[in-house]
């Protein structure tokens, strides 16, 4: 029996990494009159999946978003960039980093960073089954970095896992759990 994910050509980073662009209105704001997180992340989320499902050439559902950092607040009037890519691969997930930056739509000065995120996406059949995505092939010394730091975020996420199953399995067999 072959290995699917071996037989898949690689893409090159380049090949789905994506901006997303959208202004902000009074309808994103929160009770601050700054725009509302849940806005970002949705952003974050829609720009994600769109690489994700270009990257494995078909349907990918969010897993997990391990980071969500924001770093300066985002007003209305902003012109906000959510920019997009597949960091590394597994045999049927990928983490996609994700960087949001900011300017006013009115003026010409540069986009600040003002978040970014680190989501897990699941390529998915037609019958919701996990399928094999092509490795994702770093283009860059940033892109070769990126993949290294992904590589350490997996092997967290794993380990909080499992750490976590173990302790609620001692609890149970405890009878300490409810």
């Amino acid at each position: 029996m072959t290995d699917q994910a071996s037989e898949l050509q690689g893409k090159p980073t380049s090949a789905s990494r994506t901006t997303l662009s959208h202004i902000m209105t009074g309808s994103d704001t929160n009770l601050l009159g700054t725009v509302h997180g849940g806005v970002i992340m949705k952003l974050v989320d829609d720009a994600a999946g769109a690489v994700a499902g270009r990257h494995s050439g078909g349907p990918a559902v969010t897993a997990s978003m391990d980071e969500m950092v924001f770093l300066e607040p985002v007003r209305v009037g902003d012109l906000v960039h959510v920019k997009a890519q597949v960091n590394w691969t597994g045999r049927s997930s990928m983490e996609v980093g994700v960087r949001v930056l900011a300017e006013r739509w009115n003026e010409s000065t540069p986009a600040t960073q003002v978040g970014s995120a680190y989501l897990v996406f699941a390529a998915v059949d037609a019958d919701g089954k996990p399928r094999t995505v092509p490795p994702v092939v770093p283009e860059t010394e940033r892109d070769k970095r990126r993949y290294q730091e992904a590589q350490i975020r997996r092997t967290h996420r794993l380990a909080r896992r499992r750490a976590i199953k173990e302790l609620r399995e001692k609890r149970a067999a405890e009878g300490i759990d409810d």
